[in-house]
């Protein structure tokens, strides 16, 4: 590595060069399963929104025509470089920068919605990164998550948590399988609600990471 390339490298927040191309590659192959909840999980945005871990940028093709911006942020360099060429390509206005879910680049209450999707299992700090999160959106602000997480059998759930205390978290990327993002919602002063749970790959056989919940919250509005 060049002591350029070193000092870039030092810079990102996140990096993980080798499960990035495994990441943008398996990804895009399942855009024809997960497309659709993206879909469910941007319609009817509107104003200013921020996405935490835009990833390599597949949100951005399904953002309705009423978001005046999207702010883009992406830690991991290989990703956010393929973020910067999807976001030439979508209707809406993106911005694209680098930056970590628990310290936002970004003005406090800026920000009229907020997008997490598929983020909260790979921060390093959850608590942090919500809290992050509840300090961007104005008063009032929707927060739109799509995350997997804590398996609901106990048999699954044990397995889940073996993972991530092994295996899991340096083989994926930072990605933890066994966290529970509503509790960490509601613990970080978002109003949880509504939102369904599903699995992915809905027919087949249950993987550790196939337990999903899409809804919404919000940062609640002063008394």
């Amino acid at each position: 590595m060049s002591p350029r390339s070193a000092r870039t490298a030092s810079r990102d927040a996140v990096h993980h060069p080798v499960f990035a191309r495994f990441y943008a590659r398996q990804s895009v192959a399942a855009e024809p399963v997960v497309s659709g909840y993206r879909e469910e999980l941007l319609a009817g945005l509107s104003g200013r929104v921020i996405e935490v871990g835009a990833g390599n940028g597949l949100n951005f093709a399904h953002y309705p025509g009423a978001v005046s911006e999207v702010v883009a942020i992406e830690p991991e360099r290989l990703l956010r470089q393929l973020a910067v060429e999807t976001a030439r390509r979508a209707e809406v206005p993106v911005d694209v920068v680098p930056g970590a879910a628990e310290a936002l680049p970004v003005k406090s209450e800026a920000f009229d919605a907020a997008v997490v999707s598929l983020v909260l299992c790979s921060v390093r700090d959850v608590r942090r990164a919500l809290g992050e999160l509840h300090r961007v959106l104005r008063p009032g602000g929707e927060l739109r998550f799509f995350e997997h997480g804590r398996a609901p059998g106990t048999l699954m759930a044990g397995v889940q948590r073996v993972l991530d205390r092994t295996v899991w978290p340096p083989l994926f990327g930072g990605c933890h399988v066994a966290r529970s993002p509503l509790d960490s919602l509601a613990e970080a002063g978002f109003d949880v609600g509504p939102y369904r749970r599903f699995v992915v790959p809905a027919k087949g056989p249950r993987m550790p990471f196939s337990y999903c919940v899409l809804g919404t919250a919000r940062r609640p509005e002063p008394a």
